[in-house]
């Protein structure tokens, strides 16, 4: 179980970690430095990238989570809130991959700014909340089992 949950752990970090970086530092300073069509295709290009790193942290999350789970009796409410947490993020992970983030894509390839701008824009918002409830997940898992 150890090796299980410095996995899960390591995951969480990628993951969340890469969430806070991009909203609070790397799109704050490509808003600054870059023209939206560099900057749509920069975006494109990070979240090609890290999405691969987040495909296999949910993997990996969703597996050591529920394997953990399993055996745990009974699994104490803090656990469940977490499991429900985790799948509600990453529900909104596979929306932002297969719709906001193909239509980035297909905006870029076409030079289509204004699409682009507005699938960017819903994938923020998207990534906004996920990060928010990763962090509320760290919050659980830490005060959880004092609760």
């Amino acid at each position: 179980m150890r090796v299980e949950l410095l996995l899960h752990v390591i995951s969480d970090v990628v993951w969340v970690g890469g969430m806070f970086v991009a909203y609070l530092a790397v799109r704050a300073a490509a808003v600054e430095a870059l023209e939206p069509p560099q900057r749509l295709r920069l975006w494109a290009g990070i979240f090609a990238r890290f999405f691969r790193w987040v495909w296999a942290a949910v993997i990996v999350i969703l597996g050591t989570g529920f394997s953990m789970m399993g055996r745990m009796s009974p699994v104490p409410a803090y656990v469940l809130v977490m499991a429900a947490i985790g799948v509600l993020m990453s529900a909104i992970f596979m929306h932002v991959y297969f719709a906001p983030f193909g239509r980035l894509k297909r905006a870029v390839q076409h030079e289509d700014w204004k699409a682009g701008g507005a699938a960017l824009g819903q994938i923020r918002i998207l990534v906004g909340i996920n990060l928010a409830l990763g962090l509320l997940n760290i919050v659980v898992a830490m005060l959880g089992p004092t609760i």
